[in-house]
C-alpha cells in the first residue's frame, strides 16, 4: 500500500502575487486549514481577485509578505521569478526554515539557490492547469496534476501540499524539468491561436456562432486524444489527400497564416503516422507531394 505523504502543519501562508494563480492557490490553501496572512497585489485585477478569493487578507508589499510567511508561494511568471529571487536575497528578506514554493513549470528548485544561504526550503510546485482567476478554478483543482521537484527530504511536503490543494502530485526529476516545461508549453501555448484562426475563418464565411460551433467539436477531439490517442482520425485525415489539398488551397486563399500552421501540423502528424507504420507505403509519394508542394492559386 502506497504511503500517503505527510500532512504539513497548519502554516502562515504568504502569496506573491494575487494573480490568477496565486489568489486561487491561496484560497485552496486556506480551505485546507492553512492561514493566508498576507498577499501582494498592485493591479486593480489582483486587488479585485484578492477581495473575492482572499477576503480579509491584507495586501502588502512583497518584503512584508515574505517576512510574515512560514510557507511562501511565489506565483509569478517564470520570466519574473529569477529577478524576484535575486532581489529578495539582496534585501535579506528570507526567513530561516521558510518553505518557499514557486509555480513556474520552467524551473526546478535550483532557481531558489541564491536563497539557500538563508536556509529556506525550496520546492517547485507547478499546477498543470490554465487558471482564470475565478472561484470556478477551485472546482477544477481536483482534476489537476502538480509537477513536484525538490530535494528528496522535502518530497513528502511538496506532495502533501499538492494533495491539500486538491490535486495529484507528479514527481518530476530535476534532469527532466526542461522537457516537462517544453511539453507543457507545446500542449497549451498555441491552442488559442488555433481557436482564433478557426473562428476567424467561420466569421469570414459569415457563419454565425463560430465559437459555439467549435466548442463541442474541439472538446470532444481533445478528450479522445487525451484518453488514448486518436490514430484512426489522424490516418483518415492524411489518407484523404483530396480533402487535405483542398483545405490547404482554401487556407492559402483565405488565411495564409492558418495554412502555415495547418501544413506544419499535417507534416508532424504524417511523421508520427509513418514512424508507427500506420500509413500504406503506396500512398506516401502522393502524400509527400501534397505536403511539400508550394501553394497554388491566388491569395
Amino acid at each position: 500500500m502506497q504511503q500517503r505523504p505527510t500532512r504539513p502543519a497548519r502554516l502562515d501562508v504568504g502569496i506573491v502575487s494575487a494573480g490568477r494563480v496565486g489568489a486561487v492557490l491561496g484560497a485552496a490553501l486556506q480551505a485546507a486549514g492553512h492561514r493566508v496572512v498576507a498577499a501582494s497585489g498592485v493591479s486593480d485585477a489582483s486587488r479585485r481577485r484578492a477581495r473575492i478569493l482572499l477576503p480579509g487578507v491584507p495586501l502588502l508589499d512583497v518584503e512584508q509578505v515574505v517576512s510574515r510567511a512560514e510557507l511562501l508561494v511565489l506565483a509569478v511568471p517564470g520570466a519574473a521569478l529569477v529577478d524576484l529571487v535575486v532581489g529578495l536575497t539582496e534585501l535579506r528578506s528570507w526567513q530561516a526554515g521558510q518553505i518557499v514554493v514557486h509555480t513556474s513549470p520552467r524551473y526546478g528548485p535550483q532557481v531558489l539557490e541564491p536563497a539557500l544561504e538563508r536556509h529556506v526550503l525550496p520546492i517547485a510546485l507547478h499546477p498543470a492547469m490554465r487558471f482564470s482567476g475565478n472561484p470556478v478554478d477551485l472546482e477544477r483543482l481536483p482534476d489537476a496534476c502538480f509537477g513536484v521537484t525538490c530535494a528528496p527530504a522535502l518530497r513528502p511536503i511538496g506532495e502533501a501540499l499538492a494533495i491539500e490543494l486538491g490535486g495529484e502530485p507528479v514527481w518530476v526529476e530535476e534532469s527532466a524539468r526542461a522537457r516537462y516545461a517544453a511539453s507543457v508549453s507545446h500542449a497549451v501555448d498555441h491552442l488559442s491561436v488555433v481557436v482564433e484562426q478557426a473562428a476567424d475563418l467561420l466569421a469570414d464565411a459569415e457563419i454565425p456562432g463560430g465559437r459555439r460551433l467549435l466548442a463541442t467539436l474541439m472538446l470532444t477531439a481533445l478528450e479522445g486524444a487525451l484518453r488514448e490517442g486518436d490514430d484512426t482520425s489522424r490516418v483518415a485525415a492524411l489518407s484523404d489527400l483530396d480533402a487535405l489539398r483542398a483545405d490547404l488551397d482554401t487556407l492559402h486563399e483565405s488565411a495564409p497564416d492558418s495554412r502555415a500552421v495547418h501544413l506544419a501540423m499535417a507534416r508532424a502528424a504524417a511523421s508520427r503516422a509513418i514512424a508507427a507504420g500506420l500509413l500504406p507505403i503506396p500512398a506516401l509519394d502522393e502524400l509527400f507531394d501534397v505536403l511539400t508542394s508550394p501553394p497554388t492559386g491566388p491569395k
